[in-house]
C-alpha cells in the first residue's frame, strides 16, 4: 500500500513537472510545436555599401572580418536617406508617407513616431518574446514616445545621433567646427556649451554626458549578457534584440594604442574611419560569438545600414563603392546621404543563420530595410495587424532558399533635402532607376558644393546594369526609355493614390520645445550628472 502511494505521488510529481515545463515553453515555441528562432538586427549608421570589404577585393583591406563571413544581399537600400525616417520605416514596414516620420526628430522634439504605429517589438513582445534593444533610438525621447513604451523590455543607448550633444572628450568631425565638448557656464574658447550627450537605460538617464570613448564597449558588454541570460532570465522566451550602432557616424571615437590620449590620433589621420569600422566589425563578432555560444542554429543575424554615408565628412565619412552618383556630382553637391543617389540608400546588408542560410552567399534581390518587419513576423509565425497598409515585403524565401524574387518596384523618399518632406522622388524597377528630382542644396560634397535642386517631368532614367554610377541617362524617345517611363510613371501614380487614400496613415508632431530636451540635472551646466554604476541588461 505505502509503495503504491509513493508511486502516485511520483507519479504525480513528475506529470506536474512536466506540466510546468511546458507552461513556461509556450513562449517558445509555436503552435505546431517548433521553436520559434530569436532575432538580432544590427543597425549602422551612416555606413557605406564600400566600407564592407567583400565589396571592395580590390582595396585589399581588413576592416570587417567578422561581416566578411555572412551572407551578403549585394541590392538592399535602406527605407530613406537619413536617419529618423529610415528607422521609422523599418520598425513599421511602412513608407514615412505612411508612419509620418519623414524627417529627422530634434533634442527638443516633443513627440516621436506617432503612437498610432504599431512597431515590430511591440508585435514581438505580444507574441511571446522577451524583446531588448541598445544604441541609437531617435524617434522621440519623451513620455510614451521612448523605446520602453514602444515594445522594448530593456533598453539602454542614446535618444539621438551622437553629434546631437556635447561630451567631456570629442571625438573626430569634419568639417571644422566648434567641437562639442561639455563646458560651465562660464564657457571659455573652444568649447561647445549645450545639452550634454545622454546614456538612457530604459527610461532614466545615468550618465551625462557619457564618455564616447567607452561607449562601444557599454554596448558590447551589454549586447552579449543580454544574449547569454535570454533564455534563463526569460524562462526560455525567443528574444529580439535590436542594436543600433553608433558607428559610423561623426563624431568618430575609435580604439587608441595603450597610454595614448583621448582623440590622440592627427585630425587629417585617414586611419581613424578605419580603426572605427574595425572597431564595429568587433562588436558584431562579440555578439556573433555570444549567440553561437547559446543558440547558434536558433538565431538570425541581420546587419545593415540606416543610409548612406556622410560625404561632408571627408576622411570621417565611408565609402560608396562604385555607386558615385556621377550625374549630380559633375554638376555639384553630393549623391550620398540625404539624396536618392544610390550612394545615399545602397547599404551593406548581410545575415547569418547556421544550418538556414550559406555562409558566403551573395544574393541580388531587390530588398529593403522595411522588409525587416513582415520577414521576422512571417519566421515567428505571426502576422501583421490587418488594419493597417505596409509597403514591405517577407524575404523569408530570399534569406532560406536563395530566391532571387525581391520588390517588383522600390521608392526612394526624399528626407530632408529637396521637395517635401518625404515626397517618392526616385523610383526603381529592375534595373532602372527613375528620378523625378535631382539636387539639393542639403547635401553637400566634402568640398562643400550643393547641388542646384531640379524637377524632371520627363524623369531621368539610368540603367544600374550598365551604368552603376548614375552618369549617363537613357535617352529620351527611345524605346527603352519609353517602355520603362510607362512602366513607372503608372506605379507611382498608383502608390501616389494608394498612400493619399490610406486611413491608417499617421502624422508625427515635429514640434520643439527646450525643456523637451533629456536632461537629468537641470541646475548643472549642460544637465550633468555621474554614472550609477553597473548595468546588468535585465
Amino acid at each position: 500500500m505505502a509503495e503504491a502511494f509513493t508511486l502516485f505521488l511520483l507519479t504525480g510529481m513528475l506529470l506536474c513537472g512536466l506540466l510546468l515545463h511546458t507552461m513556461s515553453q509556450h513562449g517558445a515555441r509555436g503552435d505546431n510545436g517548433s521553436k520559434r528562432p530569436n532575432f538580432i538586427i544590427i543597425l549602422a549608421d551612416d555606413i557605406g555599401w564600400g566600407d564592407l570589404d567583400a565589396n571592395r577585393p580590390e582595396e585589399k583591406t581588413n576592416n570587417t572580418p567578422y561581416l566578411n563571413l555572412m551572407a551578403e544581399l549585394t541590392d538592399f537600400h535602406s527605407p530613406a536617406s537619413t536617419c529618423s525616417p529610415s528607422r521609422a520605416a523599418i520598425l513599421t514596414g511602412r513608407y514615412g508617407l505612411r508612419n509620418g516620420v519623414t524627417h529627422n526628430f530634434a533634442v527638443g522634439s516633443v513627440a516621436g513616431l506617432p503612437v498610432s504605429e504599431v512597431t515590430l517589438p511591440q508585435l514581438l513582445q505580444k507574441a511571446g518574446y522577451y524583446t531588448a534593444m541598445i544604441g541609437k533610438w531617435h524617434l522621440g525621447h519623451n513620455g510614451p514616445y521612448g523605446p520602453a513604451n514602444r515594445g522594448f523590455d530593456y533598453y539602454l543607448g542614446i535618444p539621438y545621433s551622437n553629434d546631437m550633444g556635447c561630451t567631456d572628450i570629442p571625438g573626430y568631425n569634419l568639417p571644422q567646427c566648434l567641437p562639442y565638448k561639455c563646458c560651465s557656464r562660464s564657457a571659455h574658447e573652444g568649447c561647445y556649451s549645450k545639452v550634454g550627450l545622454p546614456l538612457i537605460e530604459n527610461s532614466s538617464i545615468v550618465e551625462q554626458p557619457l564618455n564616447l570613448w567607452t561607449l562601444t564597449e557599454q554596448y558590447k558588454s551589454a549586447a552579449t549578457r543580454i544574449i547569454h541570460k535570454a533564455r534563463y532570465n526569460t524562462r526560455g522566451k525567443p528574444y529580439l534584440l535590436y542594436i543600433a550602432l553608433a558607428h559610423m557616424h561623426v563624431p568618430l571615437a575609435p580604439p587608441l594604442p595603450p597610454g595614448a590620449p583621448a582623440a590622440a590620433h592627427h585630425p587629417n589621420d585617414g586611419r581613424v574611419y578605419s580603426a572605427s569600422l574595425r572597431e564595429m566589425d568587433g562588436l558584431v563578432g562579440a555578439v556573433k560569438s555570444a549567440s553561437d555560444d547559446t543558440d547558434k542554429n536558433n538565431t538570425l543575424i541581420w546587419f545593415t545600414g540606416d543610409n548612406g554615408p556622410w560625404e561632408k565628412k571627408c576622411q570621417y565619412a565611408g565609402s560608396v563603392g562604385p555607386f558615385m552618383g556621377k550625374w549630380q556630382t559633375s554638376r555639384g553637391g553630393g549623391s550620398a546621404k540625404r539624396t536618392t543617389w544610390e550612394g545615399g540608400h545602397r547599404v551593406p546588408t548581410v545575415a547569418y543563420w547556421p544550418g538556414r542560410i550559406p555562409a558566403n552567399s551573395t544574393n541580388s534581390a531587390l530588398l529593403s530595410g522595411m522588409d525587416i518587419f513582415p520577414t521576422l513576423l512571417s519566421l515567428a509565425g505571426e502576422t501583421p495587424p490587418s488594419d493597417r497598409r505596409y509597403d514591405g515585403i517577407d524575404a523569408t524565401n530570399t534569406l532560406l532558399r536563395g530566391e532571387q524574387t525581391g520588390h517588383e518596384f522600390l521608392f526612394h523618399p526624399n528626407s530632408g533635402a529637396a521637395g517635401e518632406f518625404g515626397d517618392l522622388q526616385t523610383v526603381r524597377t529592375g534595373k532602372y532607376k527613375a528620378f523625378y528630382i535631382t539636387g539639393t542644396s542639403a547635401a553637400e560634397s566634402c568640398g562643400g558644393a550643393t547641388g542646384r535642386q531640379e524637377l524632371h517631368d520627363t524623369p531621368l532614367i539610368f540603367d544600374l546594369e550598365r551604368d552603376e554610377a548614375e552618369e549617363t541617362p537613357l535617352e529620351v524617345g527611345t524605346p527603352e526609355y519609353q517602355a520603362v517611363v510607362e512602366r513607372i510613371a503608372r506605379r507611382r501614380e498608383e502608390l501616389l493614390w494608394d498612400i493619399a487614400t490610406d486611413t491608417s496613415a499617421s502624422a508625427a508632431d515635429y514640434s520643439t520645445d527646450e525643456s523637451a530636451a533629456p536632461c537629468c540635472d537641470p541646475g548643472q551646466a549642460v544637465c550633468r550628472c555621474h554614472p550609477r554604476g553597473q548595468r546588468d541588461g535585465n
